[in-house]
């Protein structure tokens, strides 16, 4: 039994060190990247993120859809990545000594009636980025379509708080999640009302968007979010008990 204890204590140690390790991601990875959306990123709006109007939202144009591969059921919305064109690789299409950071805020889908390696850039089990065109040009030319490059996972940077926009209808709130900085994506969130006894769990809905199964209208809400490097923070009473669907309410708390 002994034994057992040292192995588990052993397999959790070292499930420790590895998820330190993913969300730090110090080594560059190989995929390709495409644009979408037009010079003025206008196309790129909305997303199966849920973000809406990345202008208003603060994410502009550095934005991204990702593959199947990278997107994981919307569990990477909100992650930055910076990238720099391979030029080892392809010289032709490559801008030198630049790269560009980006944040997921898109699912490219596959296509199925293309091959992988001629148009369905998207498909399974390609690693593959769908850039807004003004960010893919930081790094690429034009004309070349599409470019191979080395990636990473970075921490986001965002001015400001969490902000967190409340819709859906009674006993259905669907919270969106925006302006996350840190690791960027979500982990697990939790909704307390004013007048409830404890915390309730959310349940990932789509994208950034999380949802409870609860009465809550006339009730400050709380919320206690949880980042996917572990990290939590209890945002109390972000959204005053005179709170209305369709609303946004911004916190003064932000994640590192």
């Amino acid at each position: 039994m002994a034994g057992a204890y040292v192995c588990a204590a052993v397999l959790l140690a070292l499930g420790c060190a590895l998820a330190v390790a993913a969300a730090e991601q110090t080594e560059w990875l190989r995929a390709h990247a495409t644009f979408y959306g037009g010079a003025d990123a206008s196309g790129t709006m909305g997303g199966a993120c849920g973000y809406g109007n990345l202008y208003a939202q603060g994410y502009g144009t550095r934005t991204a859809a990702l593959s199947t591969a990278l997107f994981n059921n919307g569990a990477s919305c909100g992650q930055c990545y910076k990238l720099v064109c391979d030029r080892k690789t392809d010289r032709t299409w490559c801008k030198p000594g630049v790269s560009v950071t980006i944040t997921v805020t898109n699912f490219c889908p596959p296509n199925w009636d293309l091959p992988s390696d001629n148009g369905g850039w998207c498909n399974p089990p390609r690693p593959h980025f769908d850039m807004a065109q003004p960010a893919w040009e930081k790094i690429g030319i034009y004309r070349g379509g599409i470019i191979p490059v080395i990636y990473k996972r970075v921490p986001c940077v965002k001015r400001g708080g969490v902000r967190f926009s409340i819709n859906g209808h009674d006993y259905f709130e669907l919270v969106l999640v925006t302006n996350v900085a840190g690791p960027g994506s979500i982990k697990a969130m939790d909704i307390k009302g004013s007048k409830s006894a404890g915390w309730m769990p959310m349940a990932h809905n789509w994208g950034a968007n999380w949802h409870s199964l609860a009465y809550h209208n006339g009730q400050g809400l709380s919320f206690r979010v949880t980042i996917t490097d572990g990290q939590t923070i209890v945002f109390a009473n972000v959204v005053p008990p005179n709170w209305k669907f369709g609303q946004t309410f911004a916190s003064n708390l932000q994640f590192k």
